[in-house]
């Protein structure tokens, strides 16, 4: 665990939040992949109902996040990202692990995620216990054009 860590979580478009979960966008999703999204996309998503955000800080610097998107009792991550220099210190872990508290009290029964089949997150969503669902042949397209494949995985849990 990183010293100092503070997640925060929203349930709306705050601002504030919006724009430090875009200083990690940029950083953390490799432009070659085509993964990052937009502002308006994001402050889109974050008006529809079930929608939360958490963001990882210290020292109010933004490090990572996790978007998360329910209906009824499931839920979808969206999106986990963590600033390239903040790696392998267990913020990805933590905000992985607090979605799924928050998930749990909300009433959620099974979180899902999609992921590119080469990213190396994969290992910590099977460390947490997500399950292999099913593959997507060239599902995702890169700005290079590139297709790669995406991962699906589940994880059901008790409440």
């Amino acid at each position: 665990m990183t010293p100092g860590l503070i997640l925060d979580s929203y349930d709306d478009g705050d601002r504030n939040a919006l724009a430090d979960t875009m200083t990690v966008m940029v950083r953390a999703f490799d432009p070659v992949f085509g993964e990052a999204w937009t502002l308006p996309q994001l402050a889109g998503v974050m008006t529809m109902p079930g929608t939360w955000l958490t963001l990882a800080r210290v020292d109010a610097a933004p490090l990572g996040f996790a978007l998360i998107r329910s209906v009824l009792d499931e839920c979808e991550l969206l999106l986990l990202a963590v600033d390239p220099l903040w790696r392998g210190r267990g913020i990805g872990r933590s905000l992985l692990v607090d979605s799924l508290n928050t998930a749990r009290r909300r009433g959620i029964t099974s979180m899902n995620l999609e992921v590119r089949a080469t990213n190396n997150a994969i290992k910590l969503y099977e460390n947490i216990g997500f399950e292999y669902v099913h593959r997507r042949p060239g599902y995702y397209r890169g700005n290079d054009g590139k297709l790669h494949d995406a991962l699906s995985f589940r994880i059901d849990m008790l409440i």
